[in-house]
């Protein structure tokens, strides 16, 4: 038996305190790295102070001065999450000077968005993200197959999990997960469902019951197939009404035009609907209050296949959610930036939730993963399930380990963790027992446990 030596945690500096850099001081305070945080804000500081293990400082994160004074010389990474894009870039570029670490900025607006890969190469930053965008990607995604909930992509975009609600009445009501296998199909896996707040990794003999969420993998080219085969629909939205007209709401509306969707956005201030009618001359921009009954009935709200609530509030957004699925049969999709009240927000039955922040600290989170350890294995891609309750992970198999070369039947796997599937030279496999891991496959890893960082810790 192997023994693993436990992974250094890393020395991270977090600039930034706000909602993304608070989401990332949790998660990566929980995987046990040595995180200084930089704010000017004093009471944000020492409110993370309170909640967790963290050195606080109180001053301008792209100053030199205060760089040194939280350690930049010995930092193994800083992530630049502020308001400002520019100070983000700042902050990054001071730190490459100075230190000899990895570096990562938010950076949110379409001007810079277009120069992503110049910025990066000129900098030497490790990985720009902009959540908005990022966020409009997840929602056009679910605007293709309006079945789904949600929808992540792995091995490149050849295989993608799926997370779909059981209706009343539909077939998978009272079946077990082996009979599926038996009788629908074999090139899907269901990997996890929540069932009345509870998140399990399903064995064959787990019976699905409507109301259940399901979260299942297959390889791209048959998803639609299987969904057909279980009663949903498939096709796209021919029309989306967006309300907001903020950046992502820019992002999503270029993403659908150039689908062949028709776009409808809703904005309240005028000098915004000017440029966006400037950027964006294939949609239809109405100045109005996104929250006037009377402007969306006006505007064919009952008609829409699609309605997207996009405005910097949260509340309000869920409102207009919850109104359209009262009045229309649109597939709805909701933008939460806070992430209190979760428990709350996911008994409303909003449909789609997209939260821009989990998706830029899912990012950053993959990446500090990958560079905490690099002997056996790298962690390409990582998605939060279930409000970050289950994870699903991508390994790259760099060398061989005690995981490799043995079938999966005959490895002592932990329990609540599934090989969900593997990719072998661009060929995808959902395995069974038989299977085994080799060098060089990708493999993605559904499991309830956290904080893995290498292939080896599927093992008891």
């Amino acid at each position: 038996m192997q023994h693993k030596t436990k992974p250094r945690g890393l020395n991270i500096i977090i600039v930034g305190c706000g909602k993304v850099g608070a989401a990332l001081v949790q998660q990566l305070s929980r995987e046990g790295h040595d995180i200084t945080v930089i704010d000017k804000d004093a009471a944000a500081i020492a409110e993370l102070e309170n909640l967790y293990d963290v050195l606080g400082i109180v001053g301008n994160g792209a100053s030199y001065s205060v760089q040194m004074e939280a350690g930049i010389e010995k930092t193994d990474l800083l992530i630049a999450v502020t308001e400002s894009d520019e100070l983000n870039l700042l902050c990054c570029t001071v730190a490459k000077r100075v230190g000899d670490c990895a570096a990562i900025a938010r950076v949110r607006t379409p001007d810079y968005s277009r120069e992503v890969g110049y910025l990066r190469d000129r900098l030497g930053l490790a990985m720009i993200i902009n959540p908005e965008m990022e966020a409009a990607r997840e929602a056009a995604r679910v605007l293709c197959l309006p079945t789904a909930l949600e929808i992540d992509s792995f091995a490149h975009g050849q295989v993608e999990m799926i997370q779909f609600k059981i209706p009343e009445g539909n077939v998978l009501d009272g079946m077990t997960i082996a009979h599926l296998g038996q009788t629908i199909t074999n090139d899907v896996l269901i990997c996890a469902i929540e069932r009345g707040g509870e998140v399990c990794i399903p064995s064959g003999s787990f019976r699905m019951q409507r109301g259940d969420v399901l979260s299942f993998i297959s390889p791209r080219r048959t998803t639609r197939a299987f969904l057909e085969a279980v009663g949903f629909r498939t096709n796209r939205v021919k029309n989306a009404m967006i309300i907001g007209g903020g950046k992502c709401a820019y992002y999503l509306a270029h993403l659908l035009l150039h689908m062949g969707i028709e776009v409808k956005i809703i904005e309240i201030n005028r000098a915004r609907c000017e440029e966006l009618s400037v950027l964006l001359p294939g949609a239809v921009i109405i100045n109005g209050d996104g929250t006037d009954e009377e402007l969306l009935r006006e505007e064919g709200i009952q008609h829409t296949e699609s309605f997207v609530a996009l405005t910097g509030i949260d509340e309000e957004n869920i409102l207009l959610t919850l109104f359209a699925k009262q009045v229309s049969q649109a597939k709805v999709i909701t933008k939460i930036n806070r992430i209190t009240f979760k428990d709350v927000i996911s008994q409303l039955d909003l449909g789609s939730v997209v939260y821009p922040r989990f998706i830029t600290a899912e990012a950053i989170i993959a990446y500090v993963r990958a560079k905490t350890n690099s002997t056996n294995s790298n962690v390409e891609t990582l998605y939060h399930l279930f409000d970050a309750r289950a994870e699903a992970i991508e390994f790259r198999i760099d060398s061989a380990s005690a995981v490799t070369d043995t079938t999966l039947m005959e490895l002592p796997i932990r329990k609540n963790l599934l090989v969900a599937c593997i990719n072998r030279g661009g060929r995808i496999l959902i395995p069974t027992g038989r299977d085994c891991i080799r060098v060089g496959d990708t493999v993605m890893i559904v499991t309830t446990h956290r904080g893995l960082v290498d292939i080896r810790d599927i093992l008891e």
